[in-house]
């Protein structure tokens, strides 16, 4: 990498890579100088009881990217066997992010896949994470997703800008490719009909609730 390209790199105050650029609620990307969302630090650590707390007050929020950032972050620092399981919530996160959107065919996948990441740790998944519930919760909203899509299937032209490819893959979670952690690069917007998570459509996204993803067991839904 020239000197020139390495200056150009968004750092932060210790000289590390660090994407500084500003994104809305729903982690899409803005101009440099726009005012966003207040993101996490790349460098955040969090217990996992820490996670938990600060994922679900976002999700209650509304914030699923941010949420996803927070359980990647616990991804990050948590030992196996547990990995899996918090990545998993991560993915989950980042389906319930490409919804917000409106990339239901996206969204869809990225949930199914979470769900069959946590569900193995069955009723007694370690730090009193509800995996039966979280898996159960991203089946149903991937179950609404495509059945919306289907009902509409019949009267979408398909087009580079609103593909139907039901076999192409829906991207992985995490920067490293397929097997990173939780979707830093999987969960941002995008115009590229090449991508493998589709274009945003957020003009059409549902509505989605994502408070009804509850991380902990016996955590009743805020009222």
């Amino acid at each position: 990498m020239s000197d020139s390209a390495w200056a150009e790199r968004d750092r932060n105050p210790q000289g590390r890579a660090q994407n500084q650029r500003p994104r809305d609620r729903f982690g899409r990307p803005l101009p440099h100088g726009a005012e966003g969302v207040p993101r996490i630090p790349d460098d955040a650590e969090f217990t996992p009881q820490e996670g938990l707390d600060e994922a679900q007050r976002l999700l209650d929020d509304g914030y699923a990217f941010h949420a996803h950032e927070v359980l990647e972050a616990v991804w990050k620092s948590v030992a196996e066997p547990d990995r899996e399981l918090w990545r998993g919530l991560a993915q989950i996160a980042v389906g319930l992010t490409h919804a917000q959107r409106g990339n239901r065919v996206g969204a869809a996948r990225l949930l199914r896949r979470g769900a069959e990441r946590v569900v193995g740790y069955g009723p007694e998944a370690p730090d009193g994470v509800d995996a039966v519930g979280a898996a159960a919760f991203a089946r149903s909203v991937a179950d609404r997703l495509e059945d919306l899509d289907h009902m509409e299937g019949e009267d979408r032209v398909d087009t580079p800008q609103n593909p139907n490819e039901p076999d192409a893959d829906a991207g992985s979670v995490g920067p490293a490719g397929s097997g990173g952690p939780g979707g830093r690069e999987t969960a941002q917007s995008t115009e590229d009909p090449q991508s493998p998570v589709g274009p945003d459509i957020a003009r059409d996204a549902p509505a989605i609730d994502t408070s009804g993803l509850r991380l902990r067991r016996g955590d009743a839904r805020r009222g």
